[in-house]
C-alpha cells in the first residue's frame, strides 16, 4: 500500500511538472515563432513520452506483458475477477449455500461431515494463512511455468527453459526424475487431490484441490493419525509433506473457474485448467508446457504409453476440448504463452 501511494505521488508530481512545462513551451513557441530550438514537435514528443510513462506506471507488473492488466481484452476482463482468492485460509474459510450445495455434488457425497468442523480441524493442522511466496507484496515480475502432463513434452528439450521460471507448477502424478531434459527438475507448487497424490521433494509446496469434504479430512488424517486409507480408491494413509507446506485450493475458486472461464462446460474443471486459472491470479507472466495432444493428435502422459490416458475427454466429467479453447484464446490475446512441444 505504501509503495502504491509513493507511485501515485510520483505520478502526480510528474503530471504537475508536465503541465507547467507544456504551458510554458506552448506560450514560448507562440511568442518566438522564429526560434527553431523549441519547436512544437518537441512538445508533442514530450506529451507522448509522458503518456507512455503514465500508462506504464499503472501496469500491475514490470514484465514485458502483465497477465492481470485490464483493458487489453474485453473477453478476458469479462471473465477475470481479481477479487477471487484462489487459496483457502482461516480468514476466508466460508462457502455460501449455492457454492456448498454445488461442491457436494461433484463427487456425490451423501453424508458429509459438518464443513465448519472440518475447517476447524484442518486449520489446527495446516497453516491458515496465505503462502508468503504467493502473496504479492510489491510490483515486480513473477514468471511462472505451468507444466501439464501431455506426451507432447517428449523430446521437447524444454527442461532448462521451464526451470528458469520463478515458480514452476506441476500436477497429479507427474514425475521429473528421468525426464529432466524435457520437463525440468524444478517444482515449487504441486497440485494434487488424494487419489492423484505422489510424494514430493522437501522444498515443494503441496496444493490440495478438494473435490469433496473427505479430501479435507484426508489431509488432517494423512498428516496425523493415518486413519483414512480409502476414498473411492485406495489413497496414501500417511504423507511426508511438511504441514507448513500444505496449501488448500479454495472450493469457491473451483466454481469460479467453471462458471466464469468454462461457462459451465463439463461437470467440473480438470486439475490442468484449475492450475492455469490459479496462475493468472498469482503470476505476472505465465508460460504453459505439456498441454493438449501431441503432434499425432494423441492425448497421453509423457511418462507412459497408455492409449486411454486421455479418456477423460469422453467421460463428460471434464470438457477437455473447451478447456483447450480457453487456453488457446488466452494465448491469442497475449495473456499466456503456450509451448506445444512435439
Amino acid at each position: 500500500m505504501v509503495t502504491l501511494r509513493r507511485r501515485t505521488l510520483k505520478v502526480l508530481t510528474l503530471l504537475v511538472l508536465f503541465i507547467f512545462l507544456t504551458s510554458f513551451l506552448l506560450s514560448y513557441s507562440h511568442t518566438t515563432a522564429t526560434t527553431a530550438w523549441l519547436p512544437k514537435q518537441l512538445v508533442l514528443e514530450l506529451s507522448e513520452r509522458f503518456r507512455k510513462l503514465v500508462a506504464f506506471s499503472r501496469r500491475p507488473c514490470t514484465c514485458a506483458r502483465c497477465v492481470g492488466e485490464q483493458g487489453v481484452s474485453a473477453w478476458f476482463d469479462e471473465r477475470f475477477n481479481r477479487s477471487m482468492q484462489p487459496l483457502l485460509t482461516a480468514k476466508n474459510a466460508f462457502l455460501d449455500e449455492d457454492t456448498y450445495s454445488w461442491w457436494l455434488t461433484l463427487q456425490r457425497e451423501k453424508q458429509p461431515h459438518d464443513l465448519n468442523d472440518t475447517f476447524k480441524e484442518l486449520f489446527h493442522v495446516v497453516p491458515g494463512n496465505v503462502d508468503p511466496l504467493l502473496a504479492k507484496k510489491s510490483v515486480g515480475c513473477r514468471r511462472c511455468a505451468v507444466v501439464g502432463n501431455s506426451g507432447n513434452l517428449r523430446e521437447s528439450w524444454y527442461g532448462p527453459h521451464i526451470d528458469s521460471h520463478d515458480f514452476v507448477l506441476r500436477m497429479n502424478k507427474a514425475p521429473t526424475m528421468g525426464f529432466e531434459a524435457d520437463v525440468g527438475s524444478k517444482t515449487t507448487h504441486h497440485f494434487v487431490y488424494p487419489e492423484s497424490f505422489r510424494e514430493l521433494a522437501e522444498n515443494v509446496s503441496m496444493v490440495l484441490v478438494p473435490f469433496k469434504t473427505l479430501d479435507l479430512e484426508w489431509v488432517v488424517s494423512a498428516t496425523t493419525t493415518g486413519t483414512i486409507s480409502h476414498t473411492y480408491v485406495p489413497v496414501p494413509s500417511k504423507i511426508k509433506v511438511r504441514k507448513d507446506q500444505i496449501l488448500i485450493y479454495h472450493p469457491a475458486f473451483i466454481k469460479y473457474v467453471l462458471d466464469s472461464w468454462l461457462q459451465g462446460h463439463g461437470r467440473y474443471p480438470s486439475t490442468g485448467i484449475l492450475s492455469v486459472i490459479f496462475s493468472l491470479h498469482v503470476c505476472d507472466e505465465v508460460d504453459l508446457y505439456g498441454f493438449g495432444a501431441d503432434s499425432r493428435g494423441n492425448w497421453h502422459h509423457y511418462w507412459e504409453n497408455n492409449p486411454s490416458a486421455g479418456a477423460f475427454r469422453k467421460t463428460g466429467v471434464h470438457d477437455g476440448d473447451f478447456e483447450s479453447n480457453v487456453t488457446t484464446t488466452l494465448a491469442s490475446i497475449h495473456k499466456i504463452r503456450i509451448f506445444k512441444g512435439r
